[in-house]
């Protein structure tokens, strides 16, 4: 089966009509995070589900690094959104979510129900395998667009 192609002229914008599409997910994932942020840290703040208990505290700094290297590789790729860049930002960023879940499986601050801790848990099991997944399938992204860069110098 053969792939078509868009003709080219050179430039970013022909080569990759959705440019500024993917621009504008970046610009909007910044803000989704950023709010995050506030309404975690700021306005109600944590505090205020009430499922939540005090050892939140022992969560809180991996939840808000997450957060903030998301924040800062979804505003780099809006300057640049080349495929190895934005696998290795990938990595980096689920690896940073994965310490997160690593810690809240450890100190599990969630007041529920006997219940709802297992589903809670299982939750948290998929949310593991999913971040290993997704490492693998980024670390792949990254050689192999390593391995096409390295074909065309």
């Amino acid at each position: 089966m053969s792939t078509v192609h868009p003709p080219t002229t050179g430039t970013r914008a022909a080569a990759h009509p959705h440019t500024g599409a993917h621009r504008a997910g970046h610009v909007v994932a910044v803000l989704v995070n950023l709010l995050i942020l506030y309404l975690v840290n700021v306005r109600p703040g944590w505090d205020a589900v009430p499922f939540l208990t005090p050892e939140t505290t022992q969560v809180l700094p991996w939840v808000n690094a997450s957060l903030w290297v998301t924040v800062v590789a979804e505003s780099l790729y809006v300057a640049w959104d080349t495929g190895w860049f934005r696998a290795l930002g990938d990595i980096v960023t689920t690896g940073v979510g994965l310490a997160a879940i690593v810690r809240m499986w450890e100190v599990f601050p969630l007041d529920v129900s006997r219940g709802w801790e297992l589903a809670a848990r299982v939750v948290l099991v998929v949310a593991v395998f999913g971040s290993l997944i997704g490492i693998g399938v980024a670390l792949a992204r990254l050689i192999r667009s390593l391995a096409t860069a390295g074909r065309s110098t």
